[in-house]
């Protein structure tokens, strides 16, 4: 169904100064946007949290055309455990590799033209050591499923995905709502896919007309609806609807209308300032060091 497309990928992080420098100096992402809230999301955006937050996206180009990321921040949590779920995320930019070796970044080689790097919080990313295309360099998220069979079907027949490839040997379901987009890849791990504290969630957009029609197949379907449709308001900036699922794995999927996210999500070129502007405001740390405290541990 082509008329749904991929967005991005939520990742909770607890060190947003160390995170910015790997989404900005090693692999080279924009900052798109930049957004403060002083309470939690209706729609836990930003996990089980109730306190002051920030939502910061990344990517190579403009939300509308490109897979980014969203980096959720809560001002009082240091760090988060990362479960067996989200396996990684996969890009082609031979800059991002260069990058990383400029900086000392730790890199493994994995193959040929192919290096893992990690992220704070020990989010993996795949770098594909050839020159960026001319679209989108990001290729796939790779998630951890229990039941191939029973997991390719809930994202096929009940989300619409396209299945493009299989590989029996490696477990692995490769599917996505077009040629052109993001490509979710299904990995069969074959024990209990645990998320930790450090769970994501996937966003897609779909026409607003369709969700409240996804919403009632998952209800016919009896599958787990964990935000029924709803409307999330952004200070200055328009308001959207979205649904919140969960596949049998537990996986997080957002639908969001997509007339409205194209006006939220819009560049904002004054972004890179904002985030540095709170970053250097964030007198977090500062304090709880003073206090001889830790933040908390998710």
């Amino acid at each position: 169904m082509a008329s749904k497309r991929a967005l991005h990928f939520v990742f909770k992080v607890g060190d947003r100064s160390k995170t910015a420098t790997f989404f900005r100096d090693v692999l080279g992402m924009k900052i798109l946007r930049h957004e403060e809230f002083e309470e939690g999301c209706k729609a836990t955006c930003n996990g089980p949290y109730d306190g002051k937050w920030s939502k910061t996206m990344v990517g190579f180009g403009p939300e509308e055309d490109h897979f980014v990321a969203e980096l959720t921040y809560n001002y009082g949590v240091g760090e988060y455990r990362l479960g067996n779920d989200f396996m990684g995320l996969t890009l082609q930019s031979s800059q991002s590799v260069s990058n990383a070796k400029k900086l000392g970044w730790p890199l493994t080689e994995i193959d040929e033209a192919l290096y893992l790097a990690e992220a704070p919080g020990g989010y993996r990313f795949y770098l594909v050591d050839k020159e960026r295309p001319p679209n989108d360099p990001v290729q796939k998220v790779c998630l951890a499923v229990s039941d191939l069979q029973k997991s390719t079907h809930y994202w096929s027949s009940l989300l619409g995905m396209k299945v493009m490839e299989r590989n029996e040997e490696k477990k692995t379901v490769l599917m996505g709502f077009s040629d052109t987009q993001c490509k979710l890849e299904l990995h069969d791990i074959g024990v209990t896919v645990d998320h930790g504290t450090a769970f994501g969630r996937i966003a897609f957009s779909c026409p607003c007309d369709q969700l409240s029609e996804l919403e009632a197949l998952m209800k016919k379907e009896q599958q787990k609806i964990l935000t029924p449709l709803v409307s999330l308001d952004t200070p200055g900036k328009a308001t959207v609807e979205v649904v919140i699922l969960a596949d049998s794995d537990g996986h997080e999927i957002c639908f969001v209308g997509d007339e409205a996210f194209r006006k939220l999500s819009k560049m904002d070129p004054m972004a890179n300032a904002l985030l540095d502007k709170a970053m250097a405001e964030d007198k977090s740390d500062e304090w709880f060091a003073k206090h001889k405290q830790q933040k908390s541990s998710a």
